[in-house]
C-alpha cells in the first residue's frame, strides 16, 4: 500500500496525503479525518527510511562487522553491544553490515545506498580497503582501531603496544627473564590486523629493553587453539616462565594446558594481558590485565560519528585509551628451577 492509493480512496492528491502524514502543511480537519480513516483501515506504516531519506537523513548508523561465517569473540560482541546501546539513547537505529571475503557488496551498499547517516567500522587493519573507500565517501566514519596512518579519520583505540609492553616488564620486575606472547591467529596477523601488530611491536621493543629472551607465537581464538598453542610452546620454549597476551578468547585453552603441564598459576608460571573484564576475573587465579574498556569505546565512537554528522567539516577526532594494569593473582615471581 502506497501514498497514491491513499490518495485515490480518499479523493484527494498525493500531496495533501504527503501534507497529513508529514504535518508541515495545514490541512482541513475534515480532509485530515477521512485521510486518516482510510489509513487506519488499510493499517498503512509509513516506510521510516523513505521518510527519512526526504528530509536528508535516516536516523540510522551503519555497524561494519567481520564476515558472518566467522563467530563474533565476546569483545567484539562487546563492541556491537555498546555501539547499540550508545546510539538508542541518540533515538538511532543500527544497521549491522558483515564485510570481508564474500561480504563487499553488502559494503558497498553501506556505502553508497543512502541507508545510514554514518559509519562505525570494526577490527582495523593496518593497511585497510575498507577505510581507503570511506575516505573516498562523503559518508562520515569512525572506526574502532586504526590504521598505519590513522591522521585523517576519527577513531577509538587501544594502546596495545604500551600495555603489552607494560604487562613484559611487570613480569621481569617479578624476575622472569623467558617470556611469550601470544598473539592472535596467524590468519590475522599476516593479514594486518592492527592489535597483533601493536602488540608485536610493543612486545619486541620491551624485551629488548629489559635484555630479555622473547617469543612471539600466533594462536586462533578459541579455547581449543589456545590449548594447542601453549601445549607446543611449553615443548618447544621449556625455559619459557611467563606469558603476555591479547587473545582473550584462548584463555581457558591456556589454562587447561597450564593444569595438564602441572604448572600451577603463579607459582610456577605467570601470565598477563589485555583483555575484557569478565575474562580477566574468570581466569583462575584472576587474571593480572588491563581491562579493555569497552563500553565506554563503543560510546565515544557513537559520539564521534555524531559530531562528524552534525557537522561534516569537523577535524575528526581519535581517543587512544590505556587503562592500568589491574594487578590480580596470576602473576608472581619467577619460579626456582
Amino acid at each position: 500500500m502506497n501514498i497514491g492509493e491513499i490518495a485515490r480512496r480518499a479523493g484527494v492528491s498525493r500531496s495533501t496525503v504527503s501534507y497529513v502524514l508529514s504535518g508541515k502543511r495545514a490541512v482541513s480537519e475534515g480532509t485530515r479525518q477521512r485521510i486518516q480513516a482510510v489509513i487506519d483501515e488499510l493499517d498503512y506504516r509509513p516506510n521510516a527510511s523513505a521518510q527519512a531519506l526526504r528530509a536528508g537523513r535516516t536516523h540510522t548508523l551503519g555497524l561494519v562487522i567481520p564476515p558472518a561465517s566467522q563467530r563474533l569473540t565476546d569483545m567484539q560482541l562487546g563492541f556491537v553491544a555498546s555501539v547499540v546501546e550508545a546510539a538508542a539513547r541518540a533515538d538511532l537505529d543500527v544497521l549491522l553490515s558483515p564485510s570481508g571475503g564474500d561480504h563487499d557488496r553488502s559494503f558497498e551498499r553501506i556505502v553508497t545506498g543512502r541507508r545510514v547517516d554514518g559509519v562505525i567500522l570494526m577490527e582495523i587493519r593496518m593497511e585497510d580497503a575498507r577505510v581507503d573507500r570511506l575516505r573516498q565517501s562523503p559518508l562520515p566514519f569512525v572506526t574502532i582501531g586504526r590504521t598505519a596512518e590513522p591522521h585523517d579519520m576519527a577513531w577509538v583505540d587501544v594502546d596495545y603496544a604500551g600495555l603489552i609492553g607494560r604487562c613484559v616488564n611487570h613480569l621481569a620486575d617479578l624476575g622472569h627473564r623467558h617470556v611469550a606472547l601470544v598473539n592472535r591467529s596467524v590468519e590475522l596477523v599476516a593479514a594486518g590486523y592492527g592489535p597483533g601488530h601493536r602488540a608485536r611491536s610493543g612486545f619486541a621493543a620491551a624485551v629488548a629493553e629489559r635484555g630479555l629472551t622473547g617469543v612471539d607465537v600466533c594462536c586462533g581464538d578459541d579455547a581449543t587453539a589456545g590449548e594447542a598453542c601453549v601445549e607446543q610452546l611449553l615443548a618447544a620454549h621449556p625455559s619459557v616462565t611467563a606469558i603476555a597476551t591479547i587473545n582473550e578468547a584462548a584463555l581457558p585453552g591456556i589454562q587447561r594446558a597450564l593444569d595438564a603441564a602441572g604448572l600451577a598459576v603463579p607459582r610456577d608460571f605467570s601470565i598477563a594481558g589485555v583483555a575484557a573484564r569478565h575474562w580477566a576475573e574468570d581466569f583462575r587465579p584472576a587474571l593480572t590485565a588491563a581491562d579493555v574498556p569497552i563500553v565506554e569505546m563503543g560510546t565515544e565512537a557513537v559520539r564521534l560519528l555524531l559530531e562528524g554528522i552534525a557537522v561534516p567539516r569537523t577535524p575528526p577526532g581519535h581517543r587512544l585509551y590505556s587503562p592500568p594494569i589491574s594487578l590480580r593473582s596470576s602473576t608472581g615471581p619467577v619460579p626456582r628451577r
